[in-house]
């Protein structure tokens, strides 16, 4: 049946091994290339005439395969990569011509001509540079455009996972007017120093300009667009970024995509330490008042005026769990807290004007706000806070 229907196709057609082969390209396990070997081997044993010249569809471009890889090997010059894929672009007048032949004779068995080409090529390619391809794990992508000779180098991001802590009050996470630096511009010069391309930081939640983070500190994922470099050893990263005196970061580590994605979604319980003033005076009693009162309180918290510029305007619910108290002087206390995450403390204690509820002013029936506010510890998703708090 094969041999039956090349000799119809190649009556009409000048094909290549490769396209030959490939519209038989579901049966057996050789090459396409091999495969119209064989059949052209066959028919001439025949005595069949077989029509020459260039390859119908084409043009003869499988000839070309070290050409590809050369410019490919020139295109990625100075980029680090361990893996890589080959993609392409095929005219529309080549997949048609391709279509043409598997409708005119009836062809179910046949390999799209950019399947094999991608293939045929990362072979060429693997050999020539020493790297292994991968489809779902590549660090760059060939995409090749085999009539006008064009590749296009995709580079694929990096993703580094780690926490931060924010060792001093006065600088914001992200870049902000009024600030010559932030907690990303820190983390992001050193990692584009070390693996250049673009640098994009994102923190699982934030923390305000004058709020510190302490303890293991916040889970965050830095984004390398187009890297130059890839193996970089990240304990040298995080020496360099703690040497800022500002930013530490801990627990570096390479991960993929879905996983950023998780980090960045879940929200984290928080234990938070505050300093609260109260004006009119605060007593041992008051302190023990709040502890009470806010142990696994449920906290109704509309938005707070101070980001309506920037948040929804919504009441969210939240959950205090646990809660310590210490009186300090006769107007201060302070107070430990592990909380849902997404709970705005200062407004806890203010109350917002009564957008906050329960609150400390509320519940004291006096006036209080934060003096001091530190993040003690981001917790994981499933852990608890036994000797945190």
């Amino acid at each position: 049946m094969i041999v039956e229907k090349a000799k119809d196709v190649l009556r009409e057609y000048s094909l290549c091994n490769n396209c030959l082969g490939r519209l038989f390209g579901k049966l057996g396990k050789a090459t396409n290339e091999e495969r119209g070997k064989a059949i052209k081997l066959i028919l001439q044993m025949e005595g069949e005439e077989i029509k020459e010249g260039e390859c119908y569809i084409c043009g003869g471009i499988f000839e070309k395969l070290e050409e590809f890889a050369n410019l490919c090997v020139k295109v990625s010059e100075g980029i680090e990569f361990d893996t890589f894929w080959v993609g392409s672009r095929f005219p529309g007048d080549v997949l048609e011509r391709e279509r043409e032949i598997w409708e005119k004779f009836n062809i179910t068995t046949g390999e799209p001509i950019n399947r094999e080409f991608n293939r045929e090529l990362g072979k060429v390619l693997a050999k020539k540079i020493g790297k292994l391809p991968s489809r779902e794990n590549a660090d760059v992508v060939f995409i090749v455009e085999p009539f006008s000779q064009k590749v296009e180098l995709q580079v694929n991001p990096i993703f580094i996972a780690g926490r931060y802590r924010k060792l001093v009050r006065g600088i914001p996470q992200t870049p902000a007017p009024g600030f010559k630096e932030s907690v990303a511009t820190i983390v992001c010069r050193t990692f584009k120093k070390h693996f250049g391309g673009k640098c994009i930081f994102k923190g699982a939640g934030r923390e305000d300009v004058d709020v510190r983070t302490l303890g293991r500190g916040r889970p965050f994922v830095v984004e390398v667009k187009r890297p130059v470099r890839r193996n970089i050893d990240l304990n040298e990263v995080a020496r360099e970024i703690n040497s800022s005196g500002k930013v530490e970061v801990i627990e570096l580590r390479f991960i993929d995509r879905e996983e950023a994605e998780k980090i960045l979604t879940t929200r984290h319980k928080k234990i938070y330490e505050a300093l609260v003033y109260v004006k009119e005076g605060v007593s041992r009693e008051d302190v023990e008042k709040v502890v009470k009162s806010l142990t696994n309180a449920e906290i109704r918290q509309r938005t707070p005026r101070r980001v309506l510029n920037s948040r929804a305007d919504k009441v969210r619910i939240r959950r205090v769990y646990k809660v310590e108290g210490e009186l300090i002087d006769d107007n201060h206390f302070k107070l430990r807290l592990l909380t849902d995450g997404g709970l705005y403390i200062k407004e806890l204690i203010s109350g917002d004007k009564g957008r906050t509820t329960p609150s400390v002013s509320e519940i004291l029936g006096k006036e209080a706000w934060c003096e001091i506010l530190d993040v003690l510890d981001v917790l994981e998703e499933d852990e608890d806070a036994k000797g945190n708090s």
